[in-house]
């Protein structure tokens, strides 16, 4: 059955003359400092109002994918104990249990994404929670290579739908250039997960034995036990969308559904798979594809062989004390990650930050690649960290605000992170035990995906502005149109006349 309180959302009622009250009443701009674009409220209440949106919905969001990057990626510290010597890990066996995951969390994407439209929030995201906190607690009994295998297939099966799910549910509560702040928070709980997971593994590897089990055992057992307990939460405290939040008056919403009305120019949000062929059919997503899984190969590299990297480095003494030292750079990581989501919705531009951090991700890379000093290749895992964490919410939040329509959107997410994630098949079989401690080819192929990013991104940047220049040119002003020609081209997107691309 479908949703139509989410098609709401957006639906509000307006003759002509009360749209262009309303946009005379827009203040000033949506991504100043101090003033919140506002379809009727003054500018400190509108704040107030985003403010009581934000605690509500992104601290929790946040919690959903520290959970969920944890229990993908806690393989890697499960590693550092005995997990390959105890199920009899050989070869290739523990790369092919990493690259498993990542082609069901690819095909998982899309149609999670489209039934989270045709379905709630609310009940959606907790119920794929349930599933792979299963598969979580399950790789923690397994005793071979095809239990692992099936373990973590269907874990990737489970996770697909959360990232792109959540991004794509951000966009239906906020205006355009206030994205990119949330989605930055609600990904720097990858780096959380990143660094708290370094030391709650380490904690827990002093279970071992307690039941007669190993500590990656535990690492596997408890963390699944956790994702859990916060799912059945979920049920209870996850919002759908504006038009029937519970935690806000009708006034409040009404306020919130008519200042996304104005942001989104009236375009489409009805359910029709024609949204989904428009999305297949814009080479603009595909571009944005290809600079994601250069990124998100780095990413993935990052994130599942740090331990290993660091523990080759020569520095750590212990596998526990490599554990350890995986912290640092990813708390380094996420400050940098919640800053250039908020500067970036205040400058209200996306590419050319990108682009700068492509470039700090290099310096790290060529750090790595050329120094025999382990304190300088330490260093280089921070500008590596540096360079690739805030990009990841930097690109969903350019490729989503360019996209115009509401299915389109949800599907142009989820190719964009869908495509992008099997970054992380390529990532399973760069860092081989053969080629330690230095991992050249390992590094060198992510340098070539940072490059490939970096040309895409500097392409899509100066066309993005010339293409704005032209609408300039050739229409009037967004603010002029009558909401009835807004309508008379609400199916056509992204390429209305009075719309304009983020750059």
């Amino acid at each position: 059955m479908g949703n139509p309180t989410e098609v709401a959302a957006h639906d509000v009622p307006t003759t002509e003359s009360d749209s262009v009250s309303n946009e005379k009443v827009v203040a000033k701009s949506a991504h100043s400092d101090d003033v919140m674009e506002s379809a009727g409220w003054d500018a400190a209440s509108t704040k107030k109002l985003i403010r009581k949106v934000d605690l509500t919905l992104i601290p929790f969001l946040a919690l959903l994918y520290l959970l969920s990057f944890l229990d993908r990626t806690n393989i890697g510290n499960a590693r550092l104990d005995t997990l390959e010597k105890d199920i009899g890990l050989t070869g290739l066996h523990y790369n092919n249990a990493l690259a498993i995951f990542f082609p069901f969390y690819v095909a998982a994407e899309i149609p999670s994404n489209m039934a989270m439209k045709r379905f709630r929030p609310s009940l959606w995201i907790p119920s794929i929670m349930v599933v792979w906190a299963i598969c979580t607690t399950l790789m923690g009994i397994v005793h071979n290579y095809p239990g692992l295998m099936a373990c973590r297939s269907a874990l990737g099966i489970a996770e697909g739908g959360l990232f792109p799910g959540i991004t794509y549910y951000i966009t239906m509560w906020y205006r355009r250039h206030e994205c990119g702040f949330r989605m930055a928070i609600f990904f720097s709980a990858a780096t959380a997960a990143g660094a708290f997971g370094g030391l709650l593994a380490r904690g827990i590897m002093e279970m071992k034995g307690v039941a007669g089990l190993s500590g990656w055992q535990w690492i596997f057992i408890l963390e699944g036990l956790l994702t859990f307990v916060v799912a059945v939460i979920a049920y209870k405290v996850m919002q759908d969308y504006p038009a029937t939040a519970k935690f806000l008056t009708q006034e409040e919403r009404d306020e919130i559904q008519a200042r996304l009305k104005l942001d989104r120019s009236s375009l489409a949000d009805e359910f029709d798979m024609k949204y989904f062929w428009d999305a297949l059919r814009d080479w603009k997503i595909w571009v944005h594809m290809f600079i994601t899984i250069g990124i998100y190969t780095g990413l993935y590299s990052y994130s599942l062989f740090l331990p290993t990297i660091i523990n080759d480095l020569g520095t750590a003494k212990t596998p526990q004390m490599a554990q350890l030292m995986t912290v640092p750079p990813y708390v380094v990581a996420c400050i940098f990650c919640v800053g250039a989501g908020w500067y970036t919705d205040k400058m209200g531009q996306r590419g050319i930050f990108m682009i700068g951090f492509i470039l700090v991700a290099v310096i790290g890379l060529i750090m790595l690649i050329a120094s025999d000093s382990s304190a300088v290749r330490y260093v280089g895992c921070f500008f590596l960290a540096t360079g690739i964490y805030p990009n990841v919410p930097l690109g969903v939040a350019w490729n989503g605000n360019n996209i115009g329509g509401s299915l389109k959107r949800g599907v142009g997410i989820a190719a964009h992170v869908g495509f992008g994630n099997l970054g992380g098949t390529i990532s399973a079989y760069l860092f081989l035990a053969k080629h330690k401690p230095r991992y050249m080819s390992g590094f060198s192929t992510l340098l070539g995906c940072q490059v490939m990013s970096l040309i895409l991104s500097v392409g899509m940047t100066i066309y993005l502005r010339r293409e704005n220049a032209r609408r300039d040119r050739e229409y009037k002003p967004p603010s002029e149109y009558t909401e009835a020609e807004k309508l008379a081209e609400r199916e056509k997107g992204d390429l209305a006349s009075f719309f304009r691309y983020t750059v």
